[in-house]
């Protein structure tokens, strides 16, 4: 059988004397048409085969198939990611099913059955590459959407908020994710830096409430949704723009996992839920939908309901902004090679087609620079010309990008400059950028958000309005369990003050949990990490016990647009009124 083995891996390769193998020829081929050797190609009868003095001597420095066997083994593991190390993804397609040509150019959602090609990749976001999976912890959902104008990454997760809205505060707080530098342990035994980092920080308690209450360990990665969290702009053909943030609705409907439950799960339980899925033909799906709203809308919102849209804190209400549903992707193909496939998958905010440009969200503006910086330097330079990275265009991708490590396809001979004596091809500009993003005329200002009433709506709204008795319950449970470990009782009691501004019910029954009388609000409370703007001191008001007799970095609309913002010629184009005709799904209070 082992001569027949060979032979036909000798046979086969015929055909391709001379000859490069593409990625799909070597991905689809199965062991059988190969043939064992070296990694340059040089046939070696036995993999276990050694060179040296005799049977019984030293080994030989000559013997490159076992010195390249080794020093390749040695160098088998790239640096996981900072963020979302553990994950599982697998590939499909979406279908445009209702055009949204009269907000957007993208050709993707032009005409309805326009379909593109998809990789998935669901995560965790704090543990690392061998953490639990059902871990309590937001999840991460990253879709590719490989279109014929390039590829359209949109980085998600499947809460619609998250724990900040200043950039600079991200590598802070994914450091309390980790680790204890000094006791190595991680929450489950030491939640100290966790509730030191939330309790100084109180813009995070709308994400906290999430996390806490039954979302926070979705059954596996099928039974959940996907939300942008950021802010986004669609621009159609007439070159007006709307504000958008898109949603992923999953078809199989939302399950949640008990904590007390989690502990009968396997580690690798959504891994082996999604690919067995998969397998067996039970392929899951999810709707694609758009909120949008106008230029006009969202300096309104601020002004009457402070909602802020560049605020990754804040959701929009659906009954005000009711989805608009565009087309939908279903996973109907696993991984045959999960390192070449989804560890080595790379997905970029900044990676958007015409017709989808980022809006003045902040975070969003930070993940646009983080994201490729943080794949130049995981995977390489050349990350994008890897398989499961690189466009499906229909045109010949090209640009003045040369060498660097692993550089596969370094566009041949063509100049790499440009050239006239050998030019290369543009099509027209389909975006006016300066209409687009040209409405900020103002002073460089340092900031810093400051924490007001209305940060406690969506948070009072998911308590009172969203979670049932028995949710509440749960909540007050796994909020309580996960403290028990925090070795500093002052975090609690700040943490619970944090929680009055959202009920009282909800910080009393928590002081009942765990033995800890909290404070009686943030009134009397300054913060390092945020300006309280609810403070009945002004001495309090700053953070970090700055005094803002130089210059303040709290500002009044908070990094809200305000009116006056946007141009005239902006402030109520392309607007949704008469264009949100799929209908609404309020889909819990306030957005939730």
């Amino acid at each position: 059988m082992a001569s027949q083995t060979a032979g036909h891996g000798q046979a086969n390769g015929q055909a391709f004397a001379g000859k490069f193998r593409t990625y799909e020829d070597d991905r689809n081929a199965p062991s059988q048409e190969t043939l064992y050797t070296t990694s340059n190609g040089v046939p070696i009868p036995h993999p276990y085969e050694t060179q040296r003095v005799g049977s019984n001597g030293p080994l030989l420095l000559q013997d490159f198939h076992l010195i390249d066997l080794i020093s390749h083994f040695d160098r088998e593991r790239i640096p996981e990611r900072v963020v979302h190390a553990k994950g599982s993804g697998a590939h499909g397609t979406f279908k445009c099913t209702k055009p949204m040509d009269d907000l957007c150019i993208a050709n993707v959602f032009a005409k309805a059955g326009n379909e593109c090609p998809v990789t998935v990749r669901f995560s965790t976001v704090g543990g690392e590459s061998g953490s639990h999976d059902c871990a309590r912890d937001p999840r991460g959902f990253s879709v590719k959407f490989r279109t014929e104008e390039g590829n359209w990454d949109m980085v998600a997760n499947n809460t619609p908020v998250f724990f900040l809205r200043d950039p600079a505060k991200f590598p802070h707080f994914i450091h309390t994710q980790k680790r204890d530098p000094a006791t190595h342990l991680t929450h489950s035994d030491d939640s100290t830096m966790f509730w030191d980092y939330l309790s100084q920080n109180p813009e995070s308690v709308h994400q906290l409430m999430i996390l806490m209450g039954d979302r926070g360990i979705p059954d596996g990665y099928r039974f959940m949704h996907g939300y942008s969290g950021h802010t986004f702009k669609l621009v159609n053909k007439a070159g007006d723009w709307v504000y958008a943030q898109m949603h992923m609705k999953s078809k199989q409907g939302t399950k949640f996992i008990t904590q007390e439950d989690s502990a009968n799960y396997s580690p690798d339980y959504s891994q082996k839920d999604l690919f067995g899925a998969i397998e067996k033909g039970d392929c899951p799906s999810w709707s694609v939908e758009f909120q949008t709203m106008t230029a006009k809308e969202a300096e309104e919102l601020w002004e009457k309901q402070k909602i802020n849209v560049f605020d990754l804190t804040h959701v929009w209400p659906h009954k005000q902004f009711p989805l608009r549903e565009v087309g939908e992707f279903t996973l109907n193909e696993n991984a045959k090679n999960y390192f070449a496939e989804i560890e080595q998958v790379a997905f970029n905010p900044a990676h958007m087609p015409p017709g989808i440009e980022p809006s003045a969200d902040p975070v969003l503006q930070s993940r646009l620079f983080s994201y490729p910086d943080a794949h130049r330097h995981r995977v390489g330079v050349n990350y994008q010309q890897l398989p499961v990275n690189s466009s499906r265009a229909s045109h010949r991708v090209a640009n003045f990008q040369r060498d660097g490590n692993m550089a596969f396809f370094n566009q041949g001979s063509r100049p790499n400059y440009l050239s006239s004596i050998e030019p290369i091809s543009f099509r027209e500009r389909a975006v006016d950028l300066d209409k687009v993003h040209g409405q900020f005329i103002n002073d460089a200002v340092t900031f810093l958000s400051e924490i007001k009433p209305e940060d406690f709506n969506a948070p009072r709204a998911l308590w009172e309005k969203v979670f049932d008795d028995k949710a509440k319950a749960r909540f007050i449970s796994n909020i309580s369990g996960h403290m028990s470990t925090c070795r500093y009782p002052e975090f609690i009691k700040r943490q619970i003050a944090i929680f009055r501004e959202v009920s009282d019910d909800l910080a009393t029954r928590l002081e009942k949990a765990t033995g800890i009388k909290g404070y009686e609000g943030i009134a009397n409370m300054r913060f390092n990490g945020t300006h309280n703007g609810m403070a009945s001191d002004p001495k309090l008001r700053y953070a970090n016990g700055m005094s803002g007799k130089v210059s303040s970095s709290a500002h009044d609309n908070n990094g809200a647009p305000i009116k006056g913002t946007h141009k005239d010629e902006s402030i109520d184009h392309a607007g949704t009124n008469g264009t949100r005709v799929n209908g609404a799904s309020t889909n819990g209070a306030n957005g939730h």
